[in-house]
């Protein structure tokens, strides 16, 4: 081999031994670039794989008299829990609205009386072997003032220090500290603020427990996309699920207006049956958003689509994720085309392994109806959930 020979095959060598280092470089670069960040026990996981939400009993109140040691004692009951424990779930999430207990200047001392009936509620529930998960569930007017007053966020990190101390003794794998309920902050870089101070709040009093965190903008699918996870390794995450809206929510009373004109909707979504409920909503846009439904294919391969989405966020940073609310308003639904919407969406949670938590229990979207205290079973909601 002439010299120049040996030149060229020495290059080569160095050449391919660069690439080869520069290859295992690329590789360990992008098996680290989301290191594995959960430490989340799976014995916790474990119990948030069917559950339900207690609505209506510490947030959201529509009693006239508030929230009254009455309420509190007789909305949601032993039997109800002794209930839900019957039917197969295997946790609950009670809503907590802070409002009653927050105090300006002071907020992480939290009333003792109130306290009394929340403890005396996750109790109850946890003597029936149920996990609970505490959601703080606060009014518009509440997360408003979050996502505006920046002298409001070191408020709402002392609620978290008041009332992470006072679960702090309670057993870390059934009692779980969900952050917030759909934030209502449009900014979605303020929000990761915002819960990674409530996140290091939490945790100077309860460093144990398992926090549930959110993505902005009402916890929806898309916003979890957006999500970078917490420097925390013991976080769920979680999102809900009530796509597409104008299905879910017909007939509904509250956020969009024309909702309360649109009955009847079908699912799967069906262009002849858009157009005929379309024809009963008085303005143009609005017409347009129900025929939009009818040509948009929601079905069980749209739906797993979706979530599926959530399954790779997930698989990609080494997180686990829950579904925490999903539902169908049941009032001006098909209790048919309801229930097979609420089967695709839980089926679909199970094949990504997601636990879930139906909303609601005994609300406009629930597994019971109630009537003078007594629980009457919707069977076929419980067979779109697979129990019983």
């Amino acid at each position: 081999m002439t010299f120049a020979g040996r030149v060229r095959a020495y290059c080569a060598v160095v050449l391919l031994s660069t690439l080869s280092v520069f290859a295992q470089a690329t590789r360990q670069d992008s098996a680290n670039s989301h290191p594995t960040l959960s430490r989340v026990p799976q014995t916790r996981l474990a119990h948030l794989r069917h559950g339900v939400n207690l609505s209506e009993w510490f947030a959201q109140v529509f009693d006239p008299k508030g929230y009254t040691k009455e309420h509190f004692l007789t909305h949601t009951t032993d039997q109800d829990i002794a209930l839900i424990k019957s039917l197969g779930f295997d946790h609950v999430r009670v809503s907590v609205n802070p409002q009653p207990m927050f105090h300006s200047g002071h907020a992480d001392e939290l009333p003792p009386e109130y306290l009394a009936f929340l403890d005396n509620a996750v109790n109850m529930i946890l003597k029936q072997g149920l996990a609970v998960m505490i959601d703080v569930h606060p009014d518009g007017d509440f997360k408003a003032r979050l996502a505006n007053d920046d002298n409001f966020v070191p408020q709402f990190a002392d609620f978290w220090r008041g009332l992470a101390h006072h679960y702090a003794n309670f057993d870390p794998e059934m009692v779980f500290f969900e952050i917030m309920n759909e934030p209502e902050v449009r900014d979605r870089y303020r929000w990761e603020g915002i819960q990674a101070k409530m996140a290091a709040a939490i945790r100077e009093n309860a460093p144990r427990h398992t926090l549930i965190a959110t993505g902005a903008r009402w916890s929806a699918d898309d916003e979890l996309l957006f999500l970078e996870p917490l420097p925390d390794p013991n976080v769920i995450y979680t999102f809900h699920f009530y796509e597409p809206h104008v299905f879910t929510h017909q007939g509904a009373t509250w956020a969009e207006s024309y909702w309360h004109s649109v009955t009847g909707l079908a699912y799967p979504s069906d262009r002849a049956n858009a157009e005929k409920v379309a024809a009963n909503v008085p303005e143009e846009i609005n017409r347009l958003y129900v025929l939009r439904y009818g040509m948009e294919h929601w079905d069980a391969e749209r739906i797993a689509m979706e979530i599926g989405q959530v399954a790779a966020w997930a698989k990609r940073r080494n997180v686990p994720v829950v579904c925490t609310e999903f539902g169908a308003y049941r009032k001006y639904t098909d209790p048919s085309v309801r229930a097979a919407w609420i089967s695709d969406v839980r089926t679909t949670l199970e094949k990504n392994q997601m636990g879930w938590t139906i909303w609601d229990y005994s609300g406009g979207f629930g597994v019971v109806t109630k009537k003078d205290g007594h629980a009457s079973i919707d069977e076929l909601t419980l067979k779109a959930l697979g129990l019983r």
